[in-house]
């Protein structure tokens, strides 16, 4: 007589397969949901209360909205003409005053600036902050004067020459030089010659006349010259010149074209 299947034969026929025997969990984690406790929720709702406030601030409430514009440095610009040109939005928000755009128009249209900086001047203010182009030399035209900067660049025509700025004469019409270097190219040498200067020379300085590339002549008050040749070593010839008209302070024509061998002649 066959002898019945045993309990742990039992016990194994009712296991499915690869099963452990445990239990299963799935299910217990999985698709859970847990609901955020009362204090998340709270500082949510404080930091959009924040942030929202915030918001209605800067671009909604009268606070903090431009009420008035300040300009600072100018010279011969006036102040209504410079805010003029900025058309600053007086009752926008602050915030959204578009600074570079304002900085951009300014410089575009008011070519006498150099630099502008648009900065906005909390709770109610703009602020403009220019700085103007100097001219170091004029260049007259049919009665009207161009002015002309450090870097060459004419920015302004104006009726009457700034008081002691040099008059730049350009007479290479004729001169083979001209081939290699045009007008623009010896106005940047008189304006490069000119800022190498000594002081007393400079202020004395009434007229700059070019000829060629390397032919630069100074005019200054009282009658005398000075042959300054190209604007090359200039801080050298500034020196050599300022040692000969100590040396001989009565000279009327002086010559640092070639430094080294420097002349001074006349009375």
């Amino acid at each position: 007589m066959a002898a019945g299947p045993t309990t742990a034969e039992k016990d194994g026929a009712s296991k499915p397969k690869g099963s452990s025997g445990r239990p299963s969990r799935t299910g217990t984690r999985s698709g859970r949901f847990r609901v955020p406790g009362p204090r998340v929720l709270l500082v949510a709702l404080a930091v959009l209360a924040i942030t929202a406030g915030g918001l209605w601030a800067f671009y909604g409430s009268s606070w903090l909205r431009v009420e008035h514009v300040k300009t600072s440095g100018t010279r011969v610009l006036t102040v209504r003409e410079v805010e003029a040109v900025a058309a600053v939005p007086i009752g926008s928000p602050l915030v959204s005053v578009e600074t570079e755009a304002i900085e951009a128009r300014l410089r575009q249209k008011l070519p006498r600036i150099d630099t502008v900086e648009v900065v906005r001047s909390w709770p109610h203010g703009i602020g403009l902050k220019v700085t103007e182009r100097q001219p170091v030399l004029v260049v007259e035209k049919g009665g009207k004067f161009t002015e002309v900067d450090s870097t060459g660049t004419r920015f302004a025509t104006v009726d009457k020459a700034p008081p002691g700025v040099p008059k730049l004469v350009l007479a290479a019409a004729s001169s083979p030089s001209l081939r290699r270097f045009d007008a623009d190219r010896l106005l940047l040498e008189a304006v490069r010659a000119t800022g190498e200067l000594p002081e007393k020379v400079a202020r004395d300085t009434r007229v700059v006349r070019v000829t060629s590339y390397d032919s630069l002549t100074l005019e200054l008050r009282g009658g005398r010259t000075v042959f300054w040749g190209s604007a090359e070593a200039g801080a050298v010839k500034a020196r050599v010149l300022t040692a000969l008209m100590k040396a001989m302070p009565k000279a009327g024509h002086f010559d640092v074209s070639a430094p080294t061998a420097p002349a001074a002649s006349g009375s």
